[in-house]
């Protein structure tokens, strides 16, 4: 069941909410997930994302909680790219890169919205160049919650003009519902043993690196405290794990599950690839709790990153006329 329950003006709240009683908090603003709350071991119901008590919280500084992330997700090395000829350069949100979608990316804007059937539907024209970006880029983003406990993401464009798109949700995840502990005991699995070398500035350097018994291997299910301390140094640089592993194929892609409250979380997708991030820029951040490092992490499916500047990698442009098709799942059980 999908209704309204907070209007002010353009800011719109909605609840899909199953007949197991977890439901799903749905803002227009940024196309972003407000609350998402699922039954623990107990039958008790635990919020598993990080936000704010209020929509307005979401306006302020915050990293992206739970929101539609694009034009394109995730880093463009030094904010600038070539397509068919011409060289676009975008907003060095994270000087010298790109990161997000920019200065006012998707997560900063509003989203027009109906109830269609048992799908909320939530649309944005992103203008021919907004964030320099070139075409008319027609955004549609659709959520629905199952009497399963599975909560899908389905993400479509059609654009006027080639441009590069990797749309995601940038979910802050905490399976305990309590983020005044950090998630160091959440088990993880991950169908990859490969990540995108980064190097300055976290930007990709286009190398594809193999990481079978690194600390950075978790195709056997592993704790996600188990090695992240260890003295390997790009762990230590970046206080944490934020990397793209490159997927072993479409489907079931990870899962997580966290002792303390027995719930676990199935990721599936068609992207090719899977973000990994342990919350290393939390620093104290007020919402509904107080977020410190490793309070939450994040899987965030999408392409390949910077794909738009290197060869190699499949293309992220979408051409004119092509219709854009991805989908994220997020399913939720107990153990």
């Amino acid at each position: 069941m999908i209704k309204l329950i907070e209007e002010n003006g353009k800011d719109k709240l909605y609840r899909l909410s199953n007949a197991k009683g977890a439901y799903a908090d749905i803002m227009t603003y940024g196309g972003r997930l407000h609350r998402l709350c699922v039954l623990d071991k107990n039958g008790t119901l635990q919020n598993v994302v990080a936000g704010f008590d209020d929509l307005d919280g979401y306006k302020g500084d915050n990293p992206y909680f739970n929101a539609t992330i694009g034009r394109v997700s995730n880093r463009i090395k030094n904010a600038r790219f070539t397509l068919n000829g011409k060289e676009y350069r975008l907003f060095p949100n994270e000087a010298p890169n790109h990161l997000h979608g920019g200065k006012e990316g998707l997560d900063r804007k509003y989203f027009n919205s109906k109830i269609v059937g048992d799908v909320l539907e939530l649309t944005y024209l992103s203008k021919d160049g907004e964030e320099n970006y070139p075409g008319n880029l027609e955004i549609k983003v659709e959520y629905s919650f199952s009497d399963d406990n599975e909560l899908s993401i389905k993400f479509t464009a059609l654009s006027d003009a080639d441009t590069p798109v990797s749309l995601t949700n940038h979910a802050y995840f905490n399976l305990s519902g309590n983020f005044d502990q950090n998630v160091l005991d959440t088990v993880l699995w991950m169908n990859s043993t490969k990540i995108t070398e980064f190097g300055e500035g976290l930007a990709i350097t286009g190398k594809i690196l193999d990481v079978t018994d690194t600390p950075y291997d978790f195709k056997k299910p592993n704790s996600i405290g188990s090695r992240i301390f260890q003295d390997y140094l790009p762990l230590k640089d970046v206080g944490g794990y934020d990397n793209n592993y490159v997927l072993d194929g479409v489907g079931e892609c990870a899962t997580a599950y966290c002792p303390k409250s027995g719930i676990n979380l199935t990721v599936s997708t068609d992207y090719p690839c899977l973000q990994f991030y342990t919350g290393n820029f939390l620093d104290g951040l007020k919402g509904r709790n107080v977020y410190y490092r490793h309070s939450a992490f994040c899987l965030e499916p999408q392409m390949y990153p910077d794909a738009v500047n290197v060869p190699t990698f499949p293309t992220s442009v979408l051409k004119k006329g092509e219709i854009y098709d991805k989908y994220i799942k997020f399913k939720f059980d107990v153990k």
